[in-house]
Protein backbone atom coordinates (compact mmCIF):
# COMPACT_ATOMS: atom_id res chain seq x y z
CA UNK A 1 0.00 0.00 0.00
CA UNK A 2 1.21 3.58 -0.43
CA UNK A 3 1.26 7.35 1.05
CA UNK A 4 1.64 9.39 -1.52
CA UNK A 5 3.39 12.16 0.43
CA UNK A 6 4.07 14.41 -2.54
CA UNK A 7 4.88 18.31 -1.95
CA UNK A 8 4.77 17.10 1.98
CA UNK A 9 7.04 19.34 4.41
CA UNK A 10 9.14 17.14 6.58
CA UNK A 11 8.08 19.15 9.59
CA UNK A 12 4.50 17.26 9.00
CA UNK A 13 6.22 13.61 9.24
CA UNK A 14 6.63 12.95 12.94
CA UNK A 15 7.70 10.00 14.94
CA UNK A 16 6.35 9.85 18.57
CA UNK A 17 4.91 6.63 20.75
CA UNK A 18 1.22 6.68 21.54
CA UNK A 19 -0.03 5.36 25.37
CA UNK A 20 -3.70 4.30 23.43
CA UNK A 21 -2.29 2.73 20.30
CA UNK A 22 0.42 1.07 22.61
CA UNK A 23 -2.70 -0.33 24.47
CA UNK A 24 -4.46 -1.21 21.31
CA UNK A 25 -1.09 -3.34 20.50
CA UNK A 26 -1.26 -4.98 23.72
CA UNK A 27 -5.00 -5.85 23.77
CA UNK A 28 -4.88 -7.56 20.44
CA UNK A 29 -1.44 -9.59 21.96
CA UNK A 30 -3.96 -10.27 24.55
CA UNK A 31 -6.74 -11.48 22.20
CA UNK A 32 -4.51 -13.41 19.78
CA UNK A 33 -1.40 -14.72 21.67
CA UNK A 34 -0.54 -17.24 19.14
CA UNK A 35 0.51 -14.38 16.61
CA UNK A 36 2.97 -13.16 19.36
CA UNK A 37 4.86 -16.15 20.55
CA UNK A 38 7.99 -13.89 22.26
CA UNK A 39 5.26 -12.18 24.17
CA UNK A 40 3.79 -15.26 25.88
CA UNK A 41 5.28 -14.37 29.54
CA UNK A 42 3.69 -11.63 29.58
CA UNK A 43 0.19 -11.82 27.68
CA UNK A 44 0.01 -15.36 30.22
CA UNK A 45 0.44 -13.28 33.06
CA UNK A 46 -1.47 -10.29 32.38
CA UNK A 47 -4.52 -12.65 31.75
CA UNK A 48 -4.29 -14.67 34.48
CA UNK A 49 -4.51 -11.52 36.88
CA UNK A 50 -7.50 -10.11 34.90
CA UNK A 51 -10.45 -9.94 36.76
CA UNK A 52 -13.62 -11.79 35.60
CA UNK A 53 -15.38 -8.98 34.92
CA UNK A 54 -12.63 -6.98 33.24
CA UNK A 55 -11.98 -9.99 31.12
CA UNK A 56 -15.72 -10.28 30.19
CA UNK A 57 -16.32 -6.64 28.99
CA UNK A 58 -12.78 -7.24 26.86
CA UNK A 59 -14.02 -10.00 25.00
CA UNK A 60 -17.28 -7.91 24.30
CA UNK A 61 -15.15 -4.84 22.67
CA UNK A 62 -12.56 -7.16 21.07
CA UNK A 63 -13.82 -6.76 17.75
CA UNK A 64 -11.76 -3.35 17.71
CA UNK A 65 -8.51 -5.02 17.95
CA UNK A 66 -8.85 -8.79 17.23
CA UNK A 67 -8.19 -9.57 14.03
CA UNK A 68 -6.65 -5.70 13.31
CA UNK A 69 -7.20 -2.58 15.18
CA UNK A 70 -9.60 -0.16 14.66
CA UNK A 71 -8.36 3.12 13.13
CA UNK A 72 -9.66 5.08 16.34
CA UNK A 73 -6.95 3.43 18.61
CA UNK A 74 -4.18 5.08 16.33
CA UNK A 75 -4.17 8.44 16.77
CA UNK A 76 -2.60 10.74 14.49
CA UNK A 77 -1.41 13.52 17.07
CA UNK A 78 0.06 11.03 19.82
CA UNK A 79 0.00 12.72 23.44
CA UNK A 80 1.98 12.21 26.37
CA UNK A 81 -1.22 10.41 28.81
CA UNK A 82 -3.62 7.95 27.67
CA UNK A 83 -6.03 10.39 29.16
CA UNK A 84 -5.38 13.17 26.89
CA UNK A 85 -5.73 10.50 24.20
CA UNK A 86 -8.64 9.79 24.87
CA UNK A 87 -9.71 13.18 25.63
CA UNK A 88 -9.46 13.44 21.46
CA UNK A 89 -10.73 10.92 20.81
CA UNK A 90 -14.05 12.64 22.66
CA UNK A 91 -13.89 15.21 20.02
CA UNK A 92 -14.70 12.48 17.48
CA UNK A 93 -18.64 12.72 16.04
CA UNK A 94 -20.41 10.08 16.53
CA UNK A 95 -20.61 9.17 12.76
CA UNK A 96 -16.43 8.75 12.17
CA UNK A 97 -16.24 7.33 15.92
CA UNK A 98 -18.72 4.18 15.51
CA UNK A 99 -17.76 3.85 11.47
CA UNK A 100 -14.32 3.32 12.30
CA UNK A 101 -14.84 1.37 15.41
CA UNK A 102 -17.28 -1.03 13.47
CA UNK A 103 -14.79 -1.16 10.47
CA UNK A 104 -12.71 -4.56 11.31
CA UNK A 105 -15.59 -6.88 10.78
CA UNK A 106 -18.86 -5.28 10.74
CA UNK A 107 -18.13 -2.77 8.03
CA UNK A 108 -16.27 -4.43 5.32
CA UNK A 109 -16.96 -1.59 2.85
CA UNK A 110 -15.28 1.28 5.66
CA UNK A 111 -11.97 1.27 3.81
CA UNK A 112 -13.65 2.44 0.23
CA UNK A 113 -15.56 5.22 2.24
CA UNK A 114 -19.30 4.13 2.67
CA UNK A 115 -21.15 5.91 4.80
CA UNK A 116 -21.42 5.18 8.71
CA UNK A 117 -24.38 2.47 9.72
CA UNK A 118 -25.66 5.92 11.67
CA UNK A 119 -26.79 7.20 8.73
CA UNK A 120 -26.72 4.74 6.20
CA UNK A 121 -29.89 1.79 6.55
CA UNK A 122 -28.26 -0.56 4.49
CA UNK A 123 -24.96 0.04 6.21
CA UNK A 124 -26.59 -0.29 9.51
CA UNK A 125 -28.18 -3.75 8.62
CA UNK A 126 -24.86 -4.93 6.89
CA UNK A 127 -23.18 -4.05 10.41
CA UNK A 128 -26.15 -6.09 12.83
CA UNK A 129 -25.88 -8.95 10.09
CA UNK A 130 -22.13 -9.07 10.30
CA UNK A 131 -22.04 -8.64 13.72
CA UNK A 132 -24.40 -11.50 14.63
CA UNK A 133 -22.38 -13.69 12.39
CA UNK A 134 -19.57 -13.21 14.57
CA UNK A 135 -21.64 -14.15 18.14
CA UNK A 136 -23.92 -12.67 20.28
CA UNK A 137 -21.74 -11.06 22.19
CA UNK A 138 -20.52 -8.65 19.48
CA UNK A 139 -24.44 -8.62 18.02
CA UNK A 140 -25.60 -7.31 21.38
CA UNK A 141 -22.53 -4.35 21.69
CA UNK A 142 -23.09 -3.17 18.02
CA UNK A 143 -27.06 -3.04 18.59
CA UNK A 144 -26.05 -0.67 21.54
CA UNK A 145 -23.37 1.34 19.72
CA UNK A 146 -26.10 2.00 17.01
CA UNK A 147 -29.02 2.61 19.05
CA UNK A 148 -27.15 4.50 21.70
CA UNK A 149 -23.67 5.70 20.27
CA UNK A 150 -22.67 8.75 23.67
CA UNK A 151 -23.43 5.97 25.55
CA UNK A 152 -21.68 3.31 24.05
CA UNK A 153 -18.44 5.12 23.68
CA UNK A 154 -18.31 6.27 27.38
CA UNK A 155 -18.74 2.18 28.38
CA UNK A 156 -15.28 2.04 25.86
CA UNK A 157 -13.43 5.11 27.27
CA UNK A 158 -14.44 3.42 31.34
CA UNK A 159 -13.12 -0.28 29.52
CA UNK A 160 -9.74 1.39 28.41
CA UNK A 161 -9.27 3.40 31.56
CA UNK A 162 -9.58 0.22 33.45
CA UNK A 163 -7.13 -1.90 31.32
CA UNK A 164 -4.90 1.74 32.27
CA UNK A 165 -5.12 0.85 35.98
CA UNK A 166 -5.54 -2.98 35.71
CA UNK A 167 -1.94 -3.69 34.00
CA UNK A 168 -0.99 -1.08 31.34
CA UNK A 169 0.10 1.90 33.46
CA UNK A 170 3.09 -0.43 34.51
CA UNK A 171 3.59 -1.82 31.14
CA UNK A 172 3.74 1.49 29.45
CA UNK A 173 5.83 3.12 32.25
CA UNK A 174 8.50 -0.02 31.14
CA UNK A 175 8.42 0.22 27.37
CA UNK A 176 7.65 4.08 27.23
CA UNK A 177 11.32 4.89 27.63
CA UNK A 178 12.21 2.34 24.81
CA UNK A 179 9.95 3.59 22.31
CA UNK A 180 10.70 7.33 23.18
CA UNK A 181 14.19 6.56 22.69
CA UNK A 182 13.54 5.18 19.41
CA UNK A 183 11.25 8.08 17.91
CA UNK A 184 14.02 10.14 18.60
CA UNK A 185 17.00 8.02 17.08
CA UNK A 186 14.33 7.85 13.67
CA UNK A 187 13.50 11.72 13.76
CA UNK A 188 17.71 12.69 13.97
CA UNK A 189 18.10 10.23 11.26
CA UNK A 190 15.70 12.09 9.01
CA UNK A 191 16.92 15.06 9.89
CA UNK A 192 20.71 14.21 9.20
CA UNK A 193 20.50 11.25 6.47
CA UNK A 194 16.68 11.78 5.16
CA UNK A 195 13.10 10.40 4.99
CA UNK A 196 14.26 7.41 3.23
CA UNK A 197 17.17 6.27 5.84
CA UNK A 198 14.22 7.14 8.50
CA UNK A 199 11.63 4.90 6.99
CA UNK A 200 14.06 1.94 6.12
CA UNK A 201 14.98 1.68 9.64
CA UNK A 202 11.53 1.34 11.02
CA UNK A 203 10.76 -1.39 9.63
CA UNK A 204 12.66 -3.17 6.24
CA UNK A 205 9.05 -3.76 4.81
CA UNK A 206 8.95 0.68 4.21
CA UNK A 207 10.72 2.17 1.57
CA UNK A 208 10.41 5.70 0.05
CA UNK A 209 9.91 5.92 -3.13
CA UNK A 210 10.20 9.32 -5.73
CA UNK A 211 9.92 9.96 -8.99
CA UNK A 212 8.58 12.24 -11.63
CA UNK A 213 5.29 11.28 -10.76
CA UNK A 214 5.78 12.20 -6.43
CA UNK A 215 6.74 10.69 -3.47
CA UNK A 216 5.45 7.96 -1.47
CA UNK A 217 6.19 5.76 1.16
CA UNK A 218 5.16 2.38 -0.34
CA UNK A 219 5.01 -0.24 2.61
CA UNK A 220 5.09 -3.79 1.69
CA UNK A 221 1.97 -5.84 3.12
CA UNK A 222 -0.56 -8.14 1.54
CA UNK A 223 -3.04 -5.44 0.67
CA UNK A 224 -4.01 -3.24 -1.80
CA UNK A 225 -4.52 0.49 -0.65
CA UNK A 226 -3.93 4.15 -1.36
CA UNK A 227 -3.93 7.52 1.20
CA UNK A 228 -2.57 10.29 0.78
CA UNK A 229 -1.00 12.90 3.44
CA UNK A 230 -1.42 16.14 2.20
CA UNK A 231 -2.54 18.61 4.69
CA UNK A 232 -2.01 15.89 6.94
CA UNK A 233 1.50 14.86 7.72
CA UNK A 234 2.12 10.98 8.29
CA UNK A 235 2.37 10.22 11.85
CA UNK A 236 4.95 7.01 12.92
CA UNK A 237 3.95 4.79 16.33
CA UNK A 238 6.66 2.77 17.09
CA UNK A 239 5.48 -0.02 19.25
CA UNK A 240 6.82 -3.13 21.66
CA UNK A 241 4.26 -5.03 20.95
CA UNK A 242 3.78 -5.11 17.45
CA UNK A 243 5.79 -7.62 15.87
CA UNK A 244 4.82 -9.35 13.84
CA UNK A 245 2.03 -6.68 12.65
CA UNK A 246 2.78 -3.55 10.41
CA UNK A 247 -0.17 -1.30 10.56
CA UNK A 248 -1.20 1.59 8.14
CA UNK A 249 -4.66 2.76 7.88
CA UNK A 250 -5.55 4.21 4.73
CA UNK A 251 -9.75 4.67 5.27
CA UNK A 252 -10.38 8.21 3.73
CA UNK A 253 -10.27 11.47 5.68
CA UNK A 254 -7.68 9.60 8.01
CA UNK A 255 -4.54 10.78 9.18
CA UNK A 256 -2.37 8.49 7.81
CA UNK A 257 -0.67 6.60 10.62
CA UNK A 258 2.06 3.91 10.44
CA UNK A 259 2.68 1.68 13.93
CA UNK A 260 5.91 -0.29 13.54
CA UNK A 261 7.57 -2.70 15.98
CA UNK A 262 10.43 -1.42 17.87
CA UNK A 263 13.52 -3.82 16.16
CA UNK A 264 14.81 -6.76 18.88
CA UNK A 265 17.63 -8.36 18.68
CA UNK A 266 16.55 -11.68 17.86
CA UNK A 267 14.56 -10.63 15.17
CA UNK A 268 16.63 -10.66 11.35
CA UNK A 269 14.98 -8.00 8.80
CA UNK A 270 11.65 -8.81 7.10
CA UNK A 271 11.60 -10.57 3.78
CA UNK A 272 9.27 -9.05 0.72
CA UNK A 273 6.02 -10.83 0.41
CA UNK A 274 7.46 -11.41 -3.00
CA UNK A 275 10.45 -12.96 -1.99
CA UNK A 276 8.49 -15.27 0.54
CA UNK A 277 6.39 -16.08 -2.94
CA UNK A 278 9.33 -16.77 -4.89
CA UNK A 279 10.78 -19.56 -2.15
CA UNK A 280 7.20 -20.78 -1.83
CA UNK A 281 7.03 -21.71 -5.00
CA UNK A 282 10.87 -22.91 -5.69
CA UNK A 283 10.57 -25.38 -3.00
CA UNK A 284 6.91 -27.29 -3.55
CA UNK A 285 8.37 -28.40 -7.17
CA UNK A 286 9.11 -32.24 -6.36
CA UNK A 287 12.60 -32.11 -7.97
CA UNK A 288 13.84 -29.09 -6.09
CA UNK A 289 12.67 -30.27 -2.87
CA UNK A 290 14.45 -33.82 -3.87
CA UNK A 291 17.73 -31.12 -5.14
CA UNK A 292 17.46 -29.09 -1.56
CA UNK A 293 18.22 -32.82 0.46
CA UNK A 294 21.36 -32.86 -1.39
CA UNK A 295 22.09 -29.23 -1.27
CA UNK A 296 21.41 -28.93 2.87
CA UNK A 297 24.48 -31.76 3.19
CA UNK A 298 26.65 -30.14 1.08
CA UNK A 299 28.30 -28.23 -1.90
CA UNK A 300 27.31 -29.88 -5.28
CA UNK A 301 27.99 -29.12 -9.09
CA UNK A 302 25.21 -29.31 -11.47
CA UNK A 303 27.14 -32.47 -13.11
CA UNK A 304 26.70 -34.29 -10.13
CA UNK A 305 23.47 -33.43 -9.20
CA UNK A 306 22.08 -34.29 -12.58
CA UNK A 307 23.96 -37.75 -12.05
CA UNK A 308 22.63 -38.16 -8.42
CA UNK A 309 19.06 -37.79 -9.47
CA UNK A 310 19.46 -39.18 -13.30
CA UNK A 311 18.30 -36.25 -14.81
CA UNK A 312 20.41 -34.07 -17.66
CA UNK A 313 22.44 -31.23 -16.72
CA UNK A 314 20.43 -28.35 -18.31
CA UNK A 315 17.16 -29.53 -16.21
CA UNK A 316 19.29 -29.25 -12.81
CA UNK A 317 20.48 -25.54 -13.97
CA UNK A 318 16.60 -24.57 -14.75
CA UNK A 319 15.96 -25.98 -11.19
CA UNK A 320 18.85 -24.21 -9.37
CA UNK A 321 17.85 -20.70 -11.51
CA UNK A 322 15.02 -21.15 -10.00
CA UNK A 323 15.84 -21.52 -6.71
CA UNK A 324 19.46 -18.89 -6.82
CA UNK A 325 16.37 -16.50 -8.07
CA UNK A 326 14.32 -17.18 -4.67
CA UNK A 327 17.45 -16.76 -2.92
CA UNK A 328 17.60 -20.46 -1.57
CA UNK A 329 21.19 -20.99 -2.61
CA UNK A 330 24.14 -19.71 -2.59
CA UNK A 331 27.54 -20.45 -5.16
CA UNK A 332 31.06 -20.49 -5.43
CA UNK A 333 33.74 -21.18 -7.96
CA UNK A 334 36.32 -23.41 -7.42
CA UNK A 335 38.48 -24.04 -10.43
CA UNK A 336 36.47 -24.89 -13.13
CA UNK A 337 33.70 -26.11 -11.35
CA UNK A 338 30.95 -23.94 -9.95
CA UNK A 339 29.43 -25.03 -6.25
CA UNK A 340 25.51 -24.90 -5.04
CA UNK A 341 24.95 -25.49 -1.67
CA UNK A 342 21.47 -24.76 -0.19
CA UNK A 343 21.34 -21.37 2.45
CA UNK A 344 20.23 -23.00 5.65
CA UNK A 345 19.45 -19.41 7.65
CA UNK A 346 17.42 -18.62 4.58
CA UNK A 347 14.73 -21.62 4.13
CA UNK A 348 15.16 -21.84 8.45
CA UNK A 349 13.38 -18.28 8.31
CA UNK A 350 10.64 -19.11 5.62
CA UNK A 351 8.29 -20.51 8.01
CA UNK A 352 8.59 -17.08 10.10
CA UNK A 353 8.89 -15.05 7.14
CA UNK A 354 5.98 -16.29 5.30
CA UNK A 355 3.72 -15.58 8.95
CA UNK A 356 4.89 -12.29 9.18
CA UNK A 357 4.04 -11.51 5.50
CA UNK A 358 0.70 -12.45 5.83
CA UNK A 359 0.19 -10.80 9.89
CA UNK A 360 1.82 -7.86 8.68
Amino acid sequence: MTIDITGLPQELIVFCPSPLAELGAALHALSEPAHHPRLHAWTTTTAAALEPELADRLHEADFMWNSTRADILLPARPRETLTEELDDLDRLDDETFVGAALEISCNSKYKNGAPSPLVDERMRRRALDLAAARGPRQATVVERMLADPPGTRAWIRRLLEDCDEAFFADTWRRVSVQLAADARHKTELMRRKGLAEAVSAASSAMTLEEDERGSRIVVDKLVQGRTSAEGAGVTFVPTAFGWPHLFAPYAPGWHPVVQYPVPTRDLGGAAATEDVKLRLEAIAHPMRMRLCRSLARSSHTTSELADAYNITAPEVSRHLAVMKKAGLITTQRRGRYVLHQLDVSVVARLGSDFLESVLR
